[in-house]
């Protein structure tokens, strides 16, 4: 298994994955154009794109979605509450409604994760192939303990490091949207991001990317240190930190 990040940030975001047997997208919020490019750039043709998993429906996530269904025809895979969103803003498209928080692509098992965001019927999602996992989580105010031990030892982390704190609370944002990007259903600071990953990554972890940094109250290197540091202090460590861009793919990464 191996991926993509295509896109990460409040622009848009996007991440393909892909098996011996599949290709899938996590989100689409950035253009199909866009998309379209990045594939070509990997050699994938975005007629072979079999599913997308939608995290949630705000526009940095599905804003090219209702294109790109249109013109391939890929199948969404949708809780109920992302469903009864998408039907106000795109007709007729094929998807498969999980029930259950654990659901087979083909040869992929997704595990499904709720998250606190103010987005309804938002989650994140372990993708496992074989004897290899990764994790992607955005877009979340916390992650509950109960999961704690589901998130633990993975190969591979995507997680969101959207802000710094004390730059958040120091830049030009008017206090409602402060408010709103600390809250539980805001997003994680790079401090919380280092915390968690530091109580899941285990022996078999080998790479952490950090995602959907805010353009404004943050940098790719106060992101990247605050990780550091604390991986340190924790005394864990992993081979590789890959800090995910806007409107930059990153090269394939295996999981």
């Amino acid at each position: 298994m191996k991926l993509s990040v295509l896109s990460s940030g409040s622009k848009g975001n996007c991440v393909l994955i892909q098996t011996s047997n599949t290709k899938i997208l996590i989100d689409l919020g950035v253009t199909k154009t866009y998309v379209e490019q990045k594939l070509e750039e990997l050699k994938v043709d975005p007629r072979q794109i079999e599913a997308i998993l939608i995290t949630h429906t705000h526009v940095d996530h599905i804003q090219g979605l209702k294109v790109f269904l249109k013109k391939y025809h890929p199948k969404l895979y949708v809780n109920k509450v992302i469903l009864s969103l998408l039907n106000e803003y795109i007709e007729d498209f094929d998807y498969e409604l999980y029930e259950t928080s654990v659901f087979t692509i083909n040869d992929i098992l997704v595990e499904v994760i709720k998250t606190s965001h103010d987005a309804k019927g938002s989650v994140g999602f372990i993708i496992k192939n074989d004897d290899k996992s990764l994790v992607y989580i955005t877009d979340t105010g916390y992650i509950n303990n109960k999961y704690f031990s589901k998130l633990t030892n993975h190969n591979l982390y995507i997680m969101e490091s959207n802000h710094d704190i004390k730059m958040l609370m120091n830049g030009r944002y008017p206090f409602h949207l402060k408010q709103r990007i600390l809250s539980d259903k805001g997003h994680l600071s790079n401090t919380d991001a280092a915390y968690y990953l530091s109580e899941f990554i285990g022996k078999d972890t080998k790479t952490i990317i950090l995602a959907h940094l805010s353009d404004d109250n943050n940098t790719y290197e106060t992101a990247l240190n605050t990780l550091k540091d604390t991986l340190v202090k924790t005394k864990k460590s992993v081979d590789k930190i890959i800090i995910a861009k806007q409107k930059q793919r990153t090269d394939w990464i295996e999981v």
